[in-house]
């Protein structure tokens, strides 16, 4: 009896080892203030989707979708901003959190209701920029001490406050992005950038109702 025991644990054992590990989709937020483009915030997705497997590496920001002085005067067209890897290298990670996939599931309803295809793609300075974005993803993971209206304009500021009143829930990052992509592990196998679907009409509402409108997709400015 003894001896089916020990043989019983051994191969739970083996099989415990043998089954991949369980990982999940951590999002980092993102501040950029060097060289000459505009200061913008943003978000990564990386590592794994518990419930598929399935390996993601992604980033999305938001920005007018041109420049021009009609940005000072009021509503312009918008669209979601996917970050070039060196672009990403030159900004400062701030923080990351760890994500249920029903959390994830959220982000991506986000992107869906700010994107000029499935969403209201619209963009404004003082009510509706990359750091307005950044701050509803950071409500859909359920964050607090998110209301800062002198640092909308001012990612960096404005994700450090948010970190700090966190710092129980999320891990404090403040690192250049060159280190601290260095630091990451490789994703098991090519990863995909997710592909949103349409939000509901009533998350397409929330949105709506927590910014003012929404919007879509490029590099810089906030």
């Amino acid at each position: 009896m003894t001896m089916l025991l020990r043989l019983a644990t051994v191969l739970l054992l083996a099989l415990t080892y043998a089954l991949p590990a369980q990982a999940a989709v951590t999002i980092t937020f993102w501040s950029h203030e060097l060289g000459n483009s505009f200061p913008h915030a943003f978000f990564s997705l990386r590592g794994t989707v518990d419930a598929t497997g399935q390996p993601v590496d992604a980033n999305y920001g938001f920005t007018a979708k041109s420049v021009s002085p009609a940005i000072l005067m009021g509503t312009v067209k918008g669209r979601l901003d996917i970050s070039k890897p060196f672009y990403i290298s030159t900004s400062d990670a701030q923080f990351s959190y760890v994500m249920t996939d029903a959390q994830y599931a959220a982000i991506l309803a986000l992107v869906a209701a700010w994107d000029e295809k499935t969403g209201d793609a619209r963009y404004n300075l003082n009510e509706r920029n990359c750091v307005h974005f950044v701050q509803e993803a950071a409500q859909r993971l359920g964050l607090v001490g998110l209301d800062h209206p002198d640092l909308m304009k001012k990612p960096r500021s404005y994700l450090k406050a948010v970190a700090q009143a966190n710092v129980d829930r999320v891990t404090v990052i403040g690192q250049p992005g060159k280190a601290y992509l260095a630091s990451l592990p490789p994703l098991p196998v090519a990863p995909v950038t997710p592909q949103p679907a349409a939000p509901a009409v009533d998350d397409a509402a929330t949105v709506q109702g927590a910014m003012g409108t929404s919007s879509r997709m490029s590099t810089t400015d906030s």
